[in-house]
């Protein structure tokens, strides 16, 4: 099975990391928990809220519901070894009231913005665009923050502030080496700053340049010690190390990195070969391609498990870099082929929902690419109609902690339910989630916006879709 540990480094820069909140805590059958605001029992399913959005599952998946737990941050979101846990600071110095008058009831002032910038006094107009920019950063919708953050770079184009989140909202989407240049001046403007060094550590192992960013990253843990820019910090050393004697070969939209005597020139060339064909199927299949090159390592099996920390039953790793293990292989087969292809599937798909994307729907839709036969179904039909299946929103962040019967339930639940989807509704509306969840939408609400399918609906749409063909 496949793993995708997606990096999501600052996705929730502001307050995430420190909030919580007094939550009911769902515990399933399965040993995984679901941590939600109200629960309630309605016949034969549980039935819950999480922000704006209901859910529900069959109780037969229930052990317990425990009441007024102290829920993590972000609740519904990636797992939280998955996100970073890095606070920035704002260092625009505007009066608090500020953010206040941009924002309010639930959405940005447009009217408050333009009477701002009509003022003539761009230090304020600069803070105004900011605030707005922010508040949809926090809020996850990336497409509505940019143009924002860049009215606010245009009235100052040298507070750290807007620096770093416009940084970080372009590696997130796909524009790691446009983003750069204004990581570097929000250093230059805050040379001390633990934030502005954080951040262009980030933009820099984004971007493939791991040694800069392990010097960065370290400036940056000298001046405030921190437990997840030292994983990642740790996690860059051990790249750096292995790849230290490696070689590199680029196509068109890859950079190949290799230790010369562990492949042939010949596998080289074919890996590169196949990763462009299939590149070209994923733009015609998905409808957009990534912006920059992407970085593929090959390793030996044990340098694979040591560098990626890796569940043993994962074969290959996409985390902005296709890690991919190749002892032993001599030539691209088949298998190769599709495993090339399912980790090249999860870069499109992070790209189109601006890394959102949840775990389920993210590997079924590799899966389904590949393509990767549902040779589960049958056991899967009796699951889904024996009410037993995982819950779709309970596998939303990652696999990395299932053990490995879990993970290949997890894994055949995603691909049933990705094929469902694109079979009944077409590849068309896939590709329309992704967006409305690169747009902020919750996973529910772009559901309910495309299919007109609630989660606890589409539970009921896959079983049944099971059941017809293989009951």
């Amino acid at each position: 099975m496949r793993l995708t540990a997606t990096l999501l480094l600052l996705s929730a820069l502001i307050g995430l990391a420190s909030s919580s909140l007094s939550a009911d805590v769902i515990h399933l059958k399965n040993g995984r928990t679901i941590w939600a605001e109200h629960v309630r029992e309605e016949g034969t399913r549980i039935e819950y809220e999480i922000g704006d959005d209901s859910y529900s599952i069959p109780k037969s998946l229930v052990e317990r519901v425990e009441a007024g737990g102290a829920s993590p941050a972000a609740v519904g979101a990636h797992d939280s070894h998955d996100l970073p846990m890095f606070v920035l600071s704002d260092t625009s110095n505007q009066d608090s009231t500020l953010a206040e008058k941009i924002v309010h009831d639930g959405q940005v002032d447009e009217q408050e913005l333009s009477r701002l910038e009509q003022s003539g006094n761009a230090s304020v107009a600069a803070s105004a665009y900011f605030n707005a920019g922010k508040y949809e950063f926090d809020h996850g919708n990336l497409v509505k923050a940019r143009p924002y953050l860049e009215a606010a770079l245009r009235f100052d184009g040298e507070n750290p502030s807007a620096l770093n989140y416009y940084a970080v909202l372009l590696a997130k989407t796909g524009h790691a080496s446009e983003a750069l240049p204004y990581a570097e001046r929000a250093v230059r403007a805050a040379p001390n700053s633990a934030d502005s060094l954080t951040v262009l550590g980030y933009v820099q192992y984004s971007a493939d340049r791991d040694q800069e960013a392990i010097r960065t990253w370290k400036r940056s843990l000298e001046l405030r010690p921190d437990s997840m820019v030292q994983n990642y910090l740790a996690k860059a050393e051990r790249d750096a190390s292995v790849q230290a004697n490696y070689s590199e070969s680029e196509s068109s939209h890859f950079t190949l990195h290799y230790e010369g005597e562990q492949t042939s020139e010949s596998l080289r060339n074919q890996l590169l070969a196949t990763l462009d064909s299939e590149y070209d199927d994923l733009v015609r299949e998905l409808g957009i391609s990534p912006r920059n090159n992407i970085p593929v390592v090959l390793y030996t099996k044990q340098t694979f498990f040591d560098v990626t920390q890796a569940p043993a039953w994962s074969g290959a790793i996409n985390d902005g870099k296709l890690r991919i293990p190749v002892q032993g292989v001599t030539s691209v087969t088949p298998e190769l082929a599709r495993v090339l292809k399912h980790e090249l599937a999860h870069s499109f798909i992070n790209q189109l929902s601006i890394g959102r994307c949840p775990q389920w729907l993210n590997e079924g839709i590799a899966q389904f690419v590949e393509p990767k036969p549902l040779t589960y179904g049958s056991r899967l039909a009796e699951l889904y109609k024996a009410q037993q299946e995982i819950p779709l929103n309970a596998l939303e962040g990652s696999f990395a902690h299932l053990s490995s019967a879990q993970a290949n339930l997890a894994y055949a639940e995603s691909l049933a339910a990705a094929q469902y989807i694109s079979e009944t509704y077409g590849v068309s509306d896939v590709q329309r989630i992704l967006e409305r969840l690169g747009q902020g939408s919750s996973t529910e609400a772009a559901l309910r916006e495309i299919l007109h399918s609630s989660y606890a609906d589409l539970e009921v749409e896959v079983g049944k879709y099971l059941m017809s063909k293989y009951d």
